[in-house]
């Protein structure tokens, strides 16, 4: 299928109250789980074979695997640059193949992260690229499973302004959602984010989706966000998927049934597995799509 590689997708979900649902992975099995769940709800998706990633297995590799996925999929799935700040970076990507990138500017001042990111999706639509930009740094980390406090919130005038001024094809809003799964319960501001959806034309962005509520996600979809990222459920399934396939392996060597195997496969599909579960649930709640038994 074709790489969801232009904002269509994203401006059709909106459109029709959905969202994407876009999976950050960090190796094969990950991306594997979400493209398998995807061809089985016949819906779009986006692969985040993104920055921090990269530190552990490499841009080239991940990248190459990630788009290799994506194309033999039978599903459209496209697949996004996230959190990049390095505009190198972004070009190799670009030039690899990604059909969209994110230029997170959040820590440079207003008048610079308009310009850098401008050249961003100046770089990008040559390509045939999309560009998701950000405003406010959103807080915590999003490779660890560990929860911060929110970090500062969108202003709805500076998102205007930062999007008139870039040309972005989507924004990445804070609006109370932290990346790592919450300390407490969360209390997104929708205000805010109606207002933002009120002044900008370009489909919205969720980030540190993991442990929101259902009924929150739906407001948010319902209020213009159009892309959502999951990344700390997929890990956490991974590692439990992996746990209890070698908690099952040692019970049956205790009870002298197999001696412990170096069959790596028999312990890494089980985590492939629970992470396809994980991502027909999220396919499903923002899409709308039924999950069949």
């Amino acid at each position: 299928m074709t790489h969801v590689c232009d904002t269509r997708a994203l401006r059709t979900a909106q459109q029709d109250g959905r969202a994407l649902a876009a999976f950050s992975v960090y190796n094969l099995e990950q991306t594997q789980a979400v493209c398998a769940a995807a061809e089985e709800l016949h819906a779009p998706i986006l692969v985040q074979a993104g920055s921090s990633a990269f530190r552990h297995a490499g841009r080239g590799p991940l990248a190459a695997l990630a788009i290799a996925c994506a194309e033999s999929a039978r599903a459209d799935v496209g697949v996004h640059l996230d959190h990049a700040t390095d505009v190198d970076e972004i070009r190799a990507c670009l030039a690899a193949g990604y059909g969209s990138v994110m230029y997170d500017g959040s820590a440079l001042a207003l008048d610079r992260n308009i310009e850098r990111t401008r050249e961003v999706v100046e770089l990008a639509h040559a390509h045939g690229a999309w560009v998701e930009g950000e405003l406010a740094g959103i807080a915590g980390d999003e490779d660890a499973s560990g929860a911060g406090p929110s970090g500062a919130l969108t202003d709805p005038d500076a998102a205007a302004r930062f999007v008139h001024g870039t040309g972005v094809d989507a924004l990445a809003v804070a609006i109370g959602n932290v990346h790592g799964m919450h300390a407490g319960p969360p209390a997104l501001d929708f205000d805010r984010l109606a207002e933002i959806r009120a002044r900008v034309d370009v489909p919205l962005v969720l980030h540190g989706a993991s442990g929101l509520p259902e009924d929150a996600l739906r407001t948010a979809v319902s209020l213009g966000v159009a892309k959502v990222n999951v990344n700390t459920e997929l890990r956490r399934a991974f590692r439990a998927g992996l746990e209890q396939a070698l908690a099952d392996e040692d019970d049956l060597t205790k009870h002298g049934d197999v001696t412990k195997s170096d069959d790596l496969t028999k312990l890494l599909a089980p985590a492939r597995d629970a992470v396809r579960e994980v991502a027909l649930r999220w396919i499903a709640l923002l899409s709308g799509t039924r999950v069949t038994a």
